[in-house]
């Protein structure tokens, strides 16, 4: 038996969700979201951590928006989060799913499980980022925006 089937399985307190669109929305929430009740709760000095965390990452997309930041600090930036959001998750939701995206088995990470599932759904939310941005025109307006000035200078 492979290391990955020894993990004993473990459920999201929404895995048993019988409403398909609730179930939906709390997985879009859980990927989104890294945090947990207990997470906040039992861990006061990464919650602080997170909201400076969040903060910087915040300023730093509206940099790279605005095209005041070259991609490299963008791309330092985000693994830096990834990092960051690998130690709040295995804290906070410390399970992944088994199998199909669109099925319901869930089991305890480890790290190298969460640190796979946080990169790859980082770089595909990055990459959504960055497209829906430039879609709607927010980049192109940010980049014009003069109120912006002190941020870059």
């Amino acid at each position: 038996m492979s290391e990955t089937h020894d993990l004993p399985t473990m459920l999201p307190h929404y895995a048993a969700d019988n409403s398909r669109m609730a179930w939906i929305g709390r997985e879009i929430w859980d990927h989104l979201w890294p945090w947990s009740r207990r997470g906040f709760g039992r861990h006061r000095f990464l919650l602080a951590l997170s909201g400076g965390a969040a903060t910087a990452v915040a300023v730093v997309w509206l940099l790279a928006a605005a095209g005041r930041i070259g991609p490299s600090v963008v791309i330092g930036w985000w693994v830096g989060w990834s990092v960051f959001e690998v130690l709040v998750r295995m804290e906070s939701k410390p399970y992944i799913k088994e199998g199909p995206w669109w099925g319901r088995h869930y089991r305890r990470a480890n790290l190298m499980d969460m640190i796979c599932y946080v990169s790859f759904k980082n770089l595909l939310l990055g990459a959504l980022l960055f497209l829906a941005l430039h879609a709607v025109g927010v980049l192109d307006f940010l980049q014009r925006l003069p109120a912006l000035d002190w941020l870059y200078r």
